[in-house]
């Protein structure tokens, strides 16, 4: 297989760093892997079940060595459709084929919605968009908490309040504000605040991601085959949750994947999935069986 290439790209208030794995089968249309805000080095597992296509990944703005350079703190999905399309126009191969996840998963909608003609098939894979939910607005309360949390108070109490969030079933509560704030060293995390405020999740993208509402008749309409996945493992969670209602709002089935909202990671950040597995299904999708 040929070294992977890393390319740099100019785009609106970011540049961005995006890295192609040229494959050694015959399918020209690229595979783009996508995340946010975990950046290409979350994919290197699931890369390596896709040897015979050209797989793209990349780091989004603001996070690993995409850097922001119009000063901005927070990200919007928009703006992250944009940097896709301008890497997809780069490429210059076509409309690819696209696996997105988490808040890469959003972004993707962001980028069918606006720009169909560049994605033939995505699969988004639990996207945490929170105005689909019945409960919308306390789970949008709750992850505006996170973020004011995050600036209050630093890492570890809003990475507490995420953590419990995205482990929760079912619906969140109208009283989610009087309860008990879960303990940062429960979850091995820090309690001292060492000042910093340039978290990609807490600071930059926790709100714009989560209080994403995708334009379900631009999607509807779109020229892209578009598949919603909820892990096996992720039963009513948080994101399972959204993936069903955006799923309902496209008028599609949910296709349930291996493992849960890592499902494709193969110790990548410190977290096992089902990789083998889970590509085996992406690779299903992808294929239109």
């Amino acid at each position: 297989m040929a070294e992977t290439d890393t390319r740099i790209l100019e785009t609106v208030g970011a540049t961005v760093h995006y890295d192609v794995r040229p494959g050694t089968g015959t399918d020209p249309r690229p595979l783009l892997l996508i995340g946010s805000p975990m950046d290409a080095t979350g994919f290197t597992t699931l890369a390596s079940h896709f040897t015979d296509r050209t797989v793209v990944t990349y780091d989004p703005r603001g996070v690993g060595r995409s850097k922001r350079t119009d000063g901005a703190t927070e990200n919007l999905p928009e703006e992250h459709a944009d940097d896709l399309a301008r890497i997809i126009e780069a490429l210059g191969a076509g409309p690819v084929d696209l696996f997105a996840s988490s808040g890469g998963a959003v972004n993707s909608l962001a980028l069918v919605a606006a720009r169909p003609e560049l994605v033939h098939t995505v699969v988004a894979h639990e996207p945490p968009a929170a105005p689909v939910l019945p409960d919308h607005e306390a789970a949008l309360g709750l992850c505006a908490d996170i973020h004011a949390t995050y600036l209050r108070d630093g890492q570890g109490p809003a990475m507490a309040k995420f953590i419990a969030l995205v482990s929760r079933t079912g619906p969140i509560p109208a009283n989610w504000a009087e309860e008990p704030a879960p303990a940062p060293e429960a979850f091995g995390l820090p309690t001292e605040d060492d000042g910093t405020r340039d978290d990609p999740l807490l600071g930059q993208n926790m709100r714009g991601c989560t209080s994403y509402a995708p334009d379900f008749a631009a999607l509807r309409a779109a020229s892209t085959r578009i598949v919603i996945a909820a892990g096996k493992e992720s039963g009513d969670t948080f994101c399972a949750r959204t993936a069903v209602g955006v799923a309902e709002g496209i008028g599609v089935p949910v296709s349930v994947y291996p493992s849960h909202h890592g499902g494709f990671l193969g110790g990548e950040f410190g977290q096992q999935g089902a990789p083998t597995e889970f590509a085996e299904a992406l690779r299903v999708s992808l294929e239109g069986a």
